[in-house]
């Protein structure tokens, strides 16, 4: 969703120190931008902190955003910083309710790119449902930052079955992807590049609250971890989990969604899909009696048609996560080594 809001008329075009100050520049930055756009009853009593109710067990995540360049194919750093907290409550089995937003900008930052980051962060908030309640702002001077940095913390109330716990994972579960692998990390690099292909690449960042919740839903305590796989992709979060239950993971290679100008894209780069980062798909490890009703729920959502069953979890090999390939051998995944894929999120 794109707001058609025009940029407010303001005494500056670009954010200079004195928009760090406290004083004249700042109120005018904050007030005919930030509040204004994103105006709710807990954000307009301009406090210092936020006061409100939640109910029953409560989740918390927070997390910075420095991607480079701040718009891409498919969003920005704006719509970004909001989903990725949305998805890391999640992947708690929360729904988020209220985010805080602090905004580190560089001396220099033209008001017209502010402006477009706002409407997205707005645009990302209405789509998912969530409240940005308190926040900060800070300008650096220029050549200390990278025209923005963003921080957003949010909390959310965890759905009532909910169980979601690394402990609950046992021999004989699925692992089943929520969508095809590498489209935000290759929409990333292909940005920073200045690459073009032949068909538009473009970021998959989206809210996964909604249709977590309605999994939780259904499914419940069958469902024993979720995690989105962002920064090393794949195979770096199945071996995270492969290293804390001590159990193994088989997942076929074939079974693995990955979208045939991605792989193209991967292939010219020199990138294996396994290990690029991800902003709006999802890892589920459940209960092998659910796994087909699972897989079908999923695949009736908007973004699910390439979902997938792509392995499973098996006490024969701990701590190891093994590939079995579109030729019939095996391979270990291992973790990615160093950094694949700079500043993707």
């Amino acid at each position: 969703m794109i707001l058609n809001c025009p940029l407010p008329k303001l005494d500056f075009d670009t954010i200079n120190i004195g928009h760090g100050s406290g004083g004249t520049l700042t109120d005018q930055l904050l007030n005919a931008g930030v509040f204004k756009l994103l105006s709710n009853e807990y954000l307009d009593k301009k406090h210092d902190g936020a006061i409100f109710t939640l109910n029953g067990k409560i989740a918390m995540s927070t997390d910075t955003y420095v991607v480079s360049p701040i718009f891409f194919e498919g969003g920005s750093i704006g719509d970004l910083a909001i989903n990725g907290t949305i998805n890391d409550l999640a992947m708690c089995g929360a729904n988020a309710k209220f985010l805080t937003l602090g905004l580190v900008l560089e001396e220099g930052l033209k008001m017209t790119e502010l402006w477009e980051i706002l409407l997205n962060i707005k645009a990302a908030c209405d789509a998912s449902g969530v409240k940005i309640v308190t926040g900060d702002t800070k300008v650096v001077e220029r050549g200390k930052g990278d025209k923005i940095f963003i921080n957003t913390s949010g909390i959310g109330e965890v759905h009532p079955r909910a169980n979601i716990d690394m402990l609950n994972i046992k021999d004989g579960d699925k692992i089943i992807l929520s969508g095809p692998l590498a489209r935000h990390g290759i929409t990333i690099m292909s940005s920073r590049q200045g690459l073009q292909f032949e068909t538009t690449i473009a970021s998959d960042t989206r809210p996964l609250n909604n249709i977590v919740w309605q999994l939780l839903d259904k499914y419940g305590e069958y469902i024993h971890l979720l995690r989105d796989p962002t920064r090393g992709g794949l195979a770096t979060t199945l071996n995270e989990i492969t290293t804390d239950t001590k159990l193994g993971i088989d997942i076929i290679q074939n079974d693995i969604p990955v979208e045939e100008e991605v792989y193209g894209a991967c292939e010219m780069l020199g990138l294996d899909p396994l290990y690029v980062a991800n902003e709006g798909l999802f890892i589920a490890v459940i209960d092998k009696s659910i796994a087909d009703d699972f897989l079908a729920d999923l695949k009736a959502w908007e973004y699910g048609n390439l979902a997938s069953i792509i392995g499973v979890v098996t006490a024969a090999h701990p701590k190891q996560v093994v590939l079995r390939s579109t030729i019939g051998g095996q391979r270990v995944i291992n973790r990615l080594a160093g950094e694949q894929l700079p500043r993707i999120c």
